[in-house]
């Protein structure tokens, strides 16, 4: 899977905020099994109403998934889409070094001048 920069920026923003960020890591430690909207209250202390906005927005974005199961709804990481995100931006790295690099043909020739 590939990220593309729009899908990429919506997930950083999904997870730009403190409390969503405390949300999202509370998911990531609870592993696949997953918590129900009051065990991730209980151990964030962020008020239902508000914790419910911040869970749809997250799961916008593609960062977690909601599972209905009867009258509770389970949340869990995307833990294939967090994994996806991260190395859009890791791969990232060095791309550019070829463009940024001194020209080293440049000086080694004057140094065999000399």
């Amino acid at each position: 899977m590939t990220v593309e920069i729009e899908r990429a920026a919506q997930a950083f923003s999904a997870m730009g905020s403190e409390p969503r960020l405390q949300v999202l890591l509370c998911l990531v430690r609870a592993g696949e099994a997953g918590l129900l909207v009051g065990d991730i209250q209980s151990r964030t202390g962020i008020p239902a109403s508000t914790l419910n906005h911040h869970l749809k927005f997250m799961a916008a974005a593609g960062l977690i998934d909601q599972e209905k199961q009867g009258r509770t709804i389970v949340n869990r990481a995307n833990f294939d889409f967090l994994g996806h995100v991260g190395s859009f931006i890791i791969d990232q790295c060095c791309a550019d070094a070829c463009l940024t690099e001194p020209n080293l043909s440049a000086s080694s020739k004057e140094k065999s001048n000399v």
